[in-house]
């Protein structure tokens, strides 16, 4: 993170939010914006909060060994791809900018983030009233969007069809566009 800028935190690359609650449908959408991100020539980073203890290792592979003995960080590398497994048990668990700053920023051009929604950072707010659940951005003027299955009133903002994935995908490279001033497909470090 680069500094706070009228409350909104700023990073070194755009970041931009996926906001809704439990159910909305928020990796559903994200799985479908992946490829057409990609067919835009963007590099994309993707961050997931989760609320659950989850585990990526399994017991009796090295790494879940060489972890479980005491290593604080443990990277698995191949010729194909690498993870890094870090406990935070003793510190908690990590800010959204900490986890942002992990990543290989030379490499990508868009971090996308599902969950964090209560910070204030770009952010499209999925929403479907047959939840039951009040709308998110009337309190959060980080949201520049609304995608949603159903007519709402957003007032100034825009409201996107959460069923239309290319309806989003061109949401995002227009606000890319317009934030950074050069053509998304062209965004690099």
């Amino acid at each position: 993170m680069e500094k706070f800028n009228n409350k909104q935190l700023v990073f070194k690359k755009p970041v931009l939010g996926f906001a809704a609650y439990s159910g909305t449908g928020k990796t559903s959408l994200l799985v479908k914006l992946l490829p057409l991100m990609k067919l835009q020539g963007l590099r994309v980073a993707m961050i997931k909060q989760t609320h659950h203890d989850f585990e990526i290792d399994k017991p009796g592979k090295d790494s879940y060994e060489l972890r479980k003995a005491g290593a604080d960080q443990v990277m698995l590398s191949s010729d194909k791809r690498c993870a890094v497994i870090t406990e935070y048990a003793e510190q908690g668990a990590p800010d959204l900018p900490t986890l942002i700053d992990q990543l290989d920023l030379d490499n990508i051009d868009l971090v996308m983030v599902e969950g964090f929604k209560h910070l204030p950072f770009a952010k499209i707010e999925l929403h479907r009233p047959s939840l039951g659940k009040a709308l998110i951005f009337p309190d959060d003027p980080s949201v520049i969007a609304v995608a949603s299955d159903c007519g709402l009133e957003t007032g100034e903002l825009p409201l996107l069809n959460i069923n239309e994935p290319e309806e989003v995908a061109g949401f995002i490279n227009r606000w890319l566009d317009k934030q950074y001033s050069k053509p998304a497909s062209r965004l690099m470090a």
